[in-house]
């Protein structure tokens, strides 16, 4: 984990959920003056007990701040925060750097751009990939979109080790929407391998084992079919909820370049199909359960 020295400028990071929390502590821990803001008080305190300023708006947190870090749901919410409603650059830095380090619509990402360039500020997308765990040791990866990409990689490695250049602005979103698509994929033909093999009477866990020292192993295979699937303790921290959202929006891009995707569009449906019938909140994992049930059902 890279560690400052000498002046830094100041870090606005808004959004301290499940990744943002421990990315912005590590931010702390490297040296950096970080000012967070979430609408979660309970984030916010631990985020004080980390040693983090606080701040009770977004545009509290951003102001005078010469980087502006947002790790938000949704292109759309990331929006609203920065110019739309909050309007969190009112008082920014001039010539602020925003970092986008959520999973956004590419196309959103340009829109904000323009909106930023018409204030004198610059912006890069830089999501992030690892999930909590690596999010909390400071070993993400994250995938860059844009041009001052080198003038944000102190801030980006302090949160991750390994930093990838993906290419013009917003090449970093579409390249975590089509991430997440391929390893969507793999949680779904993982889940279906292990009810078939269930079913004829296999051990889902030697199944497992199995597919781990072939040629079918995949992140779902090795991470978390056991630990999260298995066990019933669908807890990974990743709400399928995302995963679903990912996935359309890699659909839509697809789409939008005049593409027919097949594999691609079933994913989105069946993901969307999941977070249809599950509760609200419910973990990715939990596309095991659903897969399960659509699969005895009728």
């Amino acid at each position: 984990m890279a560690t400052q020295s000498g002046n830094t400028p100041s870090v606005a990071f808004i959004g301290l959920g499940r990744m943002g929390l421990p990315m912005a502590k590590n931010l702390v821990a490297a040296g950096f003056e970080v000012i967070g803001y979430d609408r979660s008080e309970a984030a916010c305190a631990s985020f004080a007990d980390a040693g983090g300023k606080t701040a009770g708006s977004a545009r509290e947190a951003a102001a005078g701040a010469g980087v502006v870090i947002t790790m938000l749901p949704t292109s759309a919410i990331v929006a609203s925060c920065l110019v739309g409603e909050e309007d969190a650059l009112a008082e920014a830095a001039p010539g602020a750097l925003v970092i986008d380090m959520s999973s956004s619509v590419p196309a959103d990402t340009l829109k904000l751009a323009e909106k930023l360039s018409a204030r004198g500020m610059s912006l890069v997308d830089a999501p992030v990939s690892g999930g909590v765990s690596k999010a909390i040791d400071g070993t993400l990866a994250i995938m860059v979109g844009g041009e001052d990409i080198e003038r944000a990689r102190p801030v980006l490695e302090a949160m991750g080790d390994r930093i990838f250049p993906a290419g013009k602005l917003g090449a970093g979103h579409v390249v975590k929407v089509l991430n997440n698509y391929v390893s969507a994929a793999g949680a779904l033909a993982a889940a279906e391998a292990l009810i078939v093999g269930r079913d004829f009477g296999l051990d889902e866990a030697v199944i497992t084992d199995i597919l781990n020292a072939s040629t079918g192993r995949n992140n779902t295979t090795e991470n978390k079919v056991k630990r999260f699937m298995l066990s019933g303790a669908f807890n990974s921290g990743f709400d399928l909820s995302l995963m679903a959202k990912d996935i359309g929006i890699a659909a839509g891009l697809a789409e939008g370049l005049g593409l027919k995707m097949q594999l691609l569009a079933q994913t989105a449906e069946a993901w969307q199909a999941a977070e249809n019938d599950l509760q609200q909140g419910a973990d990715h994992t939990e596309i095991y359960r659903h897969v399960d049930a659509g699969a005895h059902r009728g």
